[in-house]
């Protein structure tokens, strides 16, 4: 790791302090960076011991168990020509920015957990920022999609087909993407926009645009506000008409009989509970940050299982609560077992032959 600093033309002590003037760079060189800073360090968890290896191994086990199963919920889905039903379509789509949310930060946290401080340009780093927000912000906005999605299919089953074509369910996909950089692209712009000229220790385990703004040399309130607006926006925005959508829903359930109400209640299942779970943990998320008490690693930490935990969860939650999808993973893993075939009828086959 050391010999990585010094390929750099500085040594570890150096990289927390400010840089001089003969060690930035300009755009007269060719090397891009706010104020000359060129790269910025990755803290991540410098005073846990052994139980970084705990935390590691933890973590690892995670991401493939998150790779797999959200993986597995596309292949079955774009596949399986009976879950052709458009939750399933909104879901393989939920399971792509599942896999690619999680991929924007665990990777680095593992490398970091292993070799320590770990070094990441300044445009990684903001693109880094940019996709970690961004597609928080599209998982979001899917799970409202496949609020609306479920409101249709109870509240007016007779036009469910005719309302959800193919065409409508693009739009909504591509719309949910686009809010994503709607809530995301002023505050990522701000931060390119911002002088970096003091420290480069970014003190988290990815790029976080707290962190980052503790780096800025000079006045940040006006990031701050928009950053929080954006956030407060891309929350209620999608928590009011995902609570919309099932008061809805809760009311014309309460019109059916009881055995409507029960599948009824099935159908919504699976989501309500990985939305409960998505909305619950980012506000622990929030107190966190807001607690002056806590320790920065224990910060750290609450934010990586919060990235991971939905994620992680999501395959698990609809292959158990949904019985198409869990019959069409049965399916598609009997494809791949090697068939057996009994010693009576190897036999029997050895027989005929001569």
């Amino acid at each position: 790791m050391v010999s990585d600093f010094k390929n750099l033309g500085i040594t570890l002590h150096d990289s927390y302090l400010p840089l001089s003037t003969n060690q930035r760079s300009s755009l007269a060189n060719g090397t891009w960076g706010p104020d000359g800073i060129t790269f910025f360090i990755i803290q991540g968890l410098p005073s846990l011991g052994q139980e970084k290896m705990i935390l590691f191994v933890i973590l690892l086990l995670g991401y493939i168990i998150i790779l797999g199963g959200n993986s597995m919920i596309i292949f079955v889905a774009l596949t399986d020509s009976k879950l052709n039903s458009p939750m399933f379509f909104f879901l393989y789509n939920l399971s792509f920015v599942d896999i690619m949310y999680t991929t924007t930060t665990i990777p680095n946290m593992l490398s970091g957990l292993l070799t320590g401080m770990k070094v990441i340009s300044v445009p990684g780093c903001f693109f880094q920022m940019h996709f970690f927000i961004q597609l928080a912000v599209t998982g979001r906005a899917i799970l409202t999609v496949m609020a609306y999605d479920r409101y249709v299919a109870i509240c007016n089953p007779l036009r469910y087909a005719a309302i959800m074509t193919r065409s409508h369910r693009l739009l909504l996909i591509a719309g949910a993407w686009s809010f994503g950089a709607f809530c995301t692209l002023p505050a990522t712009s701000l931060s390119l926009q911002r002088s970096y000229c003091g420290s480069n220790l970014v003190k988290h385990g990815w790029c976080d645009p707290s962190s980052l703004r503790r780096l800025v040399c000079g006045d940040v309130r006006v990031d701050n506000v928009v950053s929080l607006s954006f956030a407060v926006v891309a929350l209620l925005t999608t928590g009011v008409l995902i609570l919309t959508s099932y008061i809805l829903i809760g009311v014309s359930v309460s019109k059916m009989g009881a055995a409507q109400r029960l599948k009824a209640f099935g159908t919504c299942a699976a989501h309500l509970i990985v939305v409960s779970i998505s909305y619950s943990s980012a506000s622990c998320v929030y107190i966190s940050y807001r607690v002056g008490n806590f320790p920065p690693e224990v910060r750290i930490i609450v934010s990586v299982l919060y990235s991971a935990l939905t994620p992680f969860l999501n395959p698990m939650i609809y292959s158990l609560k949904n019985k198409e999808l869990r019959e069409s993973i049965g399916r598609t893993l009997s494809r791949f077992r090697p068939s057996a075939v009994l010693p009576t009828q190897v036999f029997k086959k050895v027989k005929t032959v001569s």
